[in-house]
C-alpha cells in the first residue's frame, strides 16, 4: 500500500513560492541549506535563491516547489484545502503574504498563491472538498 510522502507544485520562482507556503502553513519551514548543498548548487552556477527545486518541510507531506518553464494557464487539477479556526482572519493573513482571493463560497474561500495556484481556506466545521 502506498502512502503520500510529497506534494509537488510547479513554480516559476521556487524559492519565493517556498517562502510563501512556509509562512502559510503551520509548522512548515523551507528546508535549510547546509554548506555541502550550497557548494553543490554553486558548482551548477546556482544559489539557494535560484535553486530549481526547493523543499518545505513540516508535520505532513513535504512540499516540493519545482521550476518549470511553462506559465500556468488553466485551473489546477489538484489543490490544497487549508483548515483553520477563523476563515476570515486566515484569508486576511494569507492576502498579506501575497495570496489573492479568487472566489468566496459558502463555507470556503478559493484563493491563489503568488503564482496563481488555487487553494481553498475552509470554515472550521466544513469537511474537505
Amino acid at each position: 500500500m502506498a502512502r503520500l510522502r510529497d506534494i509537488v507544485i510547479d513554480a516559476a520562482n521556487p524559492a519565493a513560492l517556498a517562502r510563501f507556503w512556509a509562512q502559510a502553513l503551520d509548522g512548515y519551514d523551507v528546508r535549510p541549506y547546509d554548506a555541502q548543498e550550497i557548494e553543490r548548487l554553486a558548482k551548477l552556477g546556482l544559489t539557494p535563491e535560484t535553486d530549481p527545486q526547493v523543499a518545505v518541510d513540516g508535520p505532513g507531506p513535504t512540499l516540493w516547489l519545482q521550476q518549470v518553464p511553462a506559465k500556468k494557464t488553466e485551473r489546477n487539477r489538484v489543490h490544497l484545502d487549508l483548515a483553520c479556526a477563523d476563515r476570515i482572519a486566515e484569508v486576511a493573513r494569507l492576502r498579506a503574504l501575497g495570496a489573492t482571493v479568487r472566489e468566496e463560497r459558502g463555507g470556503f474561500t478559493v484563493m491563489q498563491d503568488p503564482e496563481g495556484n488555487e487553494f481553498c481556506v475552509l470554515d472550521p466545521e466544513r469537511e474537505p472538498a
